[in-house]
């Protein structure tokens, strides 16, 4: 290993799994170009002689995911085309002695809060100065901003406390200081990020103070948009509400997962919430702030449901009218409290009932995009595509919801731009538009 600052060493960080891993990598390259390490984010010219890989562990298809690309550079490796292996993320902190001994040819593994150990390897040092500064790796005009890290929520099926460790909140000070300096950088869209945004500040403050940030981060000048994710049901402070309705720069949206919407597979889960309960609040949702859009996530074939629960959940679902939704299959995550239980629902009906719930989610979206024709909404551009811009409404985080699609032949649009777009057609997950004149 060449020591600190030498040129001719090249870092690839290759980063797999969620956002909050990608705001972790954002913090690794940081302090490695702190510290006058030559580091890229999943560069594309492929001349990096020493690879880090930020693995996910959160189910299976990600797990496979993130094994398959450490033995890919593996291979690359043994083959002298790089030189020094490096695996740290949620599937190194859970498995870490397992892939040791299956992976050898790693140089060596981290956990999710190992970095300093990391950069050691490097001859760096963490630089606490550098602590609110980061590099982004998204779109210049958005950022994720993680409020805290870890979870205290007893879920059955989840193991991310086994990888994240307990709920930690960040200050509020420190949150509003590293968005100032996103926004002196260009940053213009903040997506909160969490195990569980509905938490902030119980740990800290000794009280739900999710309200009271927003606040702050609402008077950061140059931040046009706030985006709130990963809000529990369980607890959820209605001040938020409140707040999103009074500030013009908190978007009307919110990420809600609920997972199921059946009372019996709820407490299996240890969710500590019913559907009738739940019911409740998305109407207190919708009746605090009307025109909110509510994403949520659904979990299909969770150990023990029946055709009735799925039912149950098909009816939940038609009934609540998500503006966006996804599904997973279950994922039978060892060292969970659900492992304890029979894995009974077979891979295939696990899929079929995903597939049921989505093609009902289809016809959803369908129909209340279809009432956007002919209305007008502020745009956000997040890229040229092919003959089009490619655009976002308030109601639409990146890389998940719904996008807004703008002939790019007729209409000249720059990247970063608010625009405002009048809707003249739309389909199951997409709009399409024209500026106003």
């Amino acid at each position: 290993m060449k020591t600190k600052g030498s040129n001719k060493n090249k870092v690839n960080i290759v980063t797999l799994g969620c956002s909050k891993n990608i705001v972790d990598s954002e913090v690794l390259l940081t302090q490695l170009k702190g510290n006058a390490i030559d580091a890229q984010h999943e560069s594309d010219k492929d001349d990096a002689n020493i690879v880090i890989v930020n693995t996910c562990g959160f189910i299976d298809n990600a797990k496979q995911e993130s094994v398959d690309t450490i033995l890919r550079y593996a291979d690359a490796k043994s083959a002298g085309e790089i030189e020094k292996l490096y695996v740290t993320g949620c599937l190194s902190q859970r498995y870490k002695d397992d892939l040791e001994k299956e992976i050898p040819q790693v140089d060596a593994y981290f956990g999710t809060m190992e970095l300093p150990m990391l950069l050691h390897k490097f001859n760096a040092e963490y630089k606490h100065e550098l602590v609110g500064e980061r590099i982004t790796t998204t779109s210049p005009h958005y950022a994720y901003l993680k409020i805290s890290e870890g979870c205290d929520r007893p879920c059955s099926f989840c193991a991310i406390p086994l990888m994240r460790g307990g709920h930690v909140s960040r200050p509020i000070e420190d949150l509003v200081k590293e968005a100032r300096a996103l926004a002196r950088n260009g940053t213009k869209e903040l997506l909160l990020i969490a195990q569980d945004s509905t938490y902030y500040g119980l740990d800290i403050y000794k009280k739900r103070n999710l309200a009271e940030l927003l606040r702050h981060l609402s008077d950061v000048e140059g931040i046009d948009w706030i985006r709130l994710h990963y809000a529990f049901p369980t607890g959820f402070p209605k001040d938020v509400l409140e707040v999103m309705a009074e500030r013009d720069n908190i978007c009307n949206y919110i990420d809600i997962p609920l997972q199921h919407g059946a009372t019996d597979i709820l407490k299996s889960m240890r969710r500590g919430t019913t559907r009738e309960k739940t019911e409740a609040l998305l109407s207190e949702i919708r009746s605090k702030v009307p025109s909110i859009a509510i994403r949520s996530t659904l979990i299909a074939g969770y150990p023990g449901e029946t055709e009735a629960h799925f039912e149950e959940m098909m009816a939940f679902v038609e009934n609540s009218r998500f503006e966006r939704l996804g599904i997973f299959t279950y994922s039978h995550e060892e060292n969970t409290h659900a492992y304890q239980l029979e894995d009974n629902v077979p891979e295939a009906l696990k899929q079929e009932r995903a597939n049921a719930v989505m093609n009902l989610q289809e016809s959803i979206s369908l129909e209340i995009n279809q009432q956007k024709i002919d209305k007008t909404f502020k745009v956000l551009i997040d890229r040229k595509e092919g003959p089009n811009f490619i655009g976002r409404t308030e109601h639409d985080s990146p890389e998940v919801d719904n996008e807004v699609i703008i002939d790019a032949k007729e209409d000249y649009l720059r990247v970063g731009d608010f625009v405002n777009i009048k809707i003249d057609s739309a389909t199951e997950f997409d709009l399409y538009g024209k500026p106003t004149k």
